[in-house]
């Protein structure tokens, strides 16, 4: 198994937030339905505001995905590749130490 792998990864913090809202939910909030009907139904009356479909909507910490590349011999290392190469190019901040793996492509 010769080559090489493309990692991307992405940092994770203590801060970082994740959110799953059902879109019912939302628009249950009277002042979001509120401005729903004013920006899109403007003037007029008995207007309700309903999802067709039960959809989430996911509300989450935008990330900044990191790129580096490994040997496939070292795929079973790959977290500890990802902490490192984080270490090395300084995108560990305070509040920051783990890291996710995002994608992984062979080449």
């Amino acid at each position: 198994m010769k080559g090489t792998m493309k990692v991307k990864y992405k940092m994770l913090c203590e801060n970082d937030v994740y959110l799953e809202i059902a879109l019912e939910d939302i628009l249950d909030n009277e002042k979001v339905a509120k401005v729903i009907k004013s920006e899109f139904a403007k003037g007029l009356r008995n207007i309700s505001v309903r999802p067709a479909v039960n959809v989430k909507v996911e509300i989450a910490t935008q990330k900044e995905i990191f790129v580096f590349e490994a040997d496939k011999q070292d795929f079973a290392d790959l977290i500890e590749l990802a902490e490192e190469d984080a270490k090395e190019h300084k995108h560990i901040k305070k509040g920051c130490a783990g890291v996710e793996i995002v994608d992984f492509t062979t080449n």
